[in-house]
Order: structure tokens, then sequence, then C-alpha cells
């Protein structure tokens, strides 16, 4: 079932003259859950401060820091410039990862089963509907794949993890394009929903011949078997954090508008073919200026402290120049004519 994140968030310096400890709020994308999580557990023991972080999925966050209920929105679907421009926000990236296939196929490993992006598509149209279908067969020879039905599983919710797989689909097959296309919610042609990456890959856990799709420290957690996938060169890596990172290296950072920046079916042998980076939503003009610099303060610790925390649990953490171009970033979210928090 969906599970919400509680975790407590808290900024690495005070507000000057503010001594006790402050709580702040941010809702949105499950994908990167558990490393805010993670990250949370060691800097509130340092600081004190709290945020409470509720991962509803990255179309709940992203409505919920347009309605101002919370301090920021957290997505895996980058806004468009235009839709920032319009709606007072501004958005940076905290770290990257990897979106995976998950199956339940008895005896079968993780990694041993090669599925195409067109494969896939068919699959999740329900245009091939068993695992000893031809085609699963001729990407899969010597693998020995049961007469079983396949059982689609997709998210439920507004989700990030969902933009990023259906961008995928919608790169490699101009079937699914044209039929479905890619967003957080889309019309599924076939399937059962759940909510969140747990949800997914408890699904998926529980029914014999499913397939869905999550984050790849999901399918870890939960010790569901994923696919590997054909990338761009034609190859099948395995997802790993130096093959998110492999399709990051050419990301156009400083460049794209917006940072509006997608890492889907990237060039390079060794780049898993369904990465991304998941991102934080914020106001330039900041309603709450002392909310929004504990937002900035944690994740400013974040980039400074939690780079070996995110690369254990699988994860990307973003190179210093980044970080760096992202701090200059952060002047834009301004109170009273002056940013409310400058990095030092």
């Amino acid at each position: 079932m969906f599970r919400k994140f509680a975790v407590a968030f808290a900024g690495a310096a005070m507000l000057a003259g503010t001594a006790q400890a402050d709580t702040f709020t941010g809702a949105g994308a499950t994908f990167p859950a558990p490393v805010y999580t993670a990250w949370a557990s060691a800097y509130k023991t340092a600081t004190g401060n709290e945020l409470n972080y509720q991962a509803i999925g990255s179309g709940g966050g992203i409505r919920q820091i347009k309605a101002k209920t919370v301090d920021f929105g957290a997505s895996d679907k980058p806004l468009q410039a235009s839709e920032l421009n319009s709606s007072g926000l501004m958005q940076f990236p905290t770290v990257i990862g990897g979106v995976v296939p998950i199956v339940n196929i008895p005896n079968l490993a993780a990694g041993r089963m090669k599925l195409s992006g067109p494969l896939l598509a068919a699959i999740f149209m329900g245009q091939v509907r068993r695992w000893d279908d031809p085609q699963i067969k001729r990407m899969n020879p010597g693998l020995a794949l049961p007469a079983l039905p396949i059982t689609v599983v997709h998210r439920s919710d507004g989700s990030g993890t969902s933009f990023i797989f259906t961008s995928f689909l919608s790169d490699t097959s101009p079937e699914w394009k044209s039929k479905v296309g890619a967003n957080d919610s889309v019309n599924w042609p076939t399937g059962l929903g759940g909510k969140g990456n747990d949800g997914v890959a408890a699904f998926v856990k529980q029914t014999v011949g499913a397939i869905g799709f999550v984050e790849y420290i999901y399918a870890r957690k939960d010790t569901v078997a994923y696919t590997l996938v054909q990338n761009k060169a034609g190859q099948f890596p395995q997802p790993t954090p130096p093959a998110f990172a492999a399709a990051a290296a050419g990301a156009p950072w400083g460049r794209a508008p917006g940072n509006y920046v997608l890492l889907i079916n990237q060039p390079g042998a060794n780049a898993w073919p369904i990465s991304g980076a998941t991102f934080i939503l914020m106001y330039k003009n900041a309603d709450n200026a002392a909310k929004s610099a504990e937002v900035l303060k944690f994740f400013d610790w974040a980039y400074k402290a939690g780079d070996a925390t995110a690369s254990k649990l699988d994860y990307v953490p973003l190179p210093l120049s980044v970080k760096n171009l992202l701090r200059k970033q952060w002047l834009q979210i301004r109170s009273g004519g002056h940013p409310v928090y400058v990095s030092h």
C-alpha cells in the first residue's frame, strides 16, 4: 500500500535572532522519498529543526505548491519554463536516479530478462499478453519463459515516475506516443493501479505474472526482480548509479530554461535509458521568508553533506559545479526585494 513518508528536515543555520527549532512542510514525489528520509534523520539530529514531507506523488506536489499549502513541492516531472513563469515558481534538481521495469515471474532472477522500448510499449498497451509471446522469446533466447498471462501494474496517482517511464515509451514507440503519450497521469490502456512506488512494487510482488515500473531503490528494497532495458546504443546495461550517471553526463544544466532537463534514452553504451532527476518547486516571491530560507538551508546542507547517503541508496549526487550553479539560482527566491537565503 501507499506509504506516506513523514520526515524531519531542518536548516543548517538558523535565521538571525531565531533560537528555537522550526518546522516547515513539503509534499510530492515518492521517487526521492528514501533519500529525503535518510537525509532528514541525520539533519534533525544535527539541528533539531523539522520538516513534514508527505510523499503523495509528483502530481500532488505540484498541486500543493501551487495552492501554497506547503513550503515546497517535489516532482520528478519538471515543469516547462512557461509554466514556471506563469505560476511564479522556480525549480532545481536534488539527485538523479533510474526507473526500472519489475516483474513477478517464477524462478526469474533480477537482471535476466531483456526488453526494448517498443516491446515494453506493446506490453503496457495490452498487445503482448503472455510471457511466452514470440516477441519476448526472440529478445531472450535460452530464457525459460512460462505460459503465463501478463498483468500490467501502473501508477494510480499523478506520478513523476510515470512521466519518466511514459516519456521513454513515447521516445521509443511512435504508437505509444500517438495513442497514450507522456505525462504524470495518462489514460493507461490496460492494467491495475497502485499508489506510489511502494504500491506498484507491492502489487507486482503479490501478483504472479505481473509487470510494473518503479524507481530502482524500490525494486531493491522490496526484493522484486527488475528487467534490463535496451538503450539508444543497443546495449542492455545494469540499472546502477554509474549507468544513471552516464545518462546524466551530457545534461545541459545552466543552458536549459527553468532547469527543464530530461535524461531519457541518452547516448552512450553504459547509459540507463530510463533515468531522470527529481526537482524541488518553490515560489520566487516568498510569502514566508523564514520558511523558504529553511527549505534552502536544508538542501544546501544536503548538497554539502548528503552525497554519501544518496550514493548508498543508489541515487547519483549532482556534480559540484551544478550545485554551485543552483545556489546562485536560489538568489531568485526573494522577500522585500532581498534574497531569503545566501549560501556560504
